[in-house]
């Protein structure tokens, strides 16, 4: 059997992030623990230049559903919108949500928007009967989960 070629690191990592979410996919494993999700964000969108908000979609035994890169920001920043986050939700029939986004500046410490905009989404989600499991804030070289930190 012949190794895969890849012609560049984003293709390697573009693999890396498929063979994931499929594995993610297509297990009985729950992704409900603020480790597994770091992992898999960290693949997705800790290289990224700007800021990439994304919603990882999970059912009621927090299996994934999918991910969705939804907002696109700069190098400081991404507006985000509750309103297309609970749209998208409903869309993908998701029972909970993980709210990731990267921090291109190398701090994952959340800001005072990163606060401020959790909790609004936690409590659009929540009107809906989608639970909030955590935010996520991706770094080059770490992550810090709101959960994880009593945020959630």
């Amino acid at each position: 059997m012949e190794p895969f070629k890849f012609n560049s690191k984003k293709e390697v990592i573009a693999a890396a992030i498929q063979f994931v979410e499929e594995k993610a996919r297509y297990t009985t494993d729950p992704l409900s623990s603020p480790k597994a999700m770091s992992d898999m964000l960290r693949l997705r969108i800790g290289d990224r230049e700007r800021e990439v908000f994304c919603v990882v979609y999970l059912d009621s035994q927090h299996s994934l559903i999918n991910v969705e890169e939804l907002f696109y920001g700069t190098i400081d920043g991404a507006a985000v919108y509750p309103r297309e986050v609970a749209k998208s939700a409903l869309a993908h029939n998701a029972a909970a949500v993980c709210l990731g986004h990267n921090h291109p500046s190398g701090v994952a410490d959340p800001s005072a928007a990163d606060k401020q905009i959790t909790g609004r989404l936690k409590d659009a989600m929540a009107l809906l009967d989608i639970r909030v499991l955590d935010h996520i804030i991706v770094g080059p070289k770490d992550t810090y989960s709101f959960a994880e930190n009593g945020l959630i």
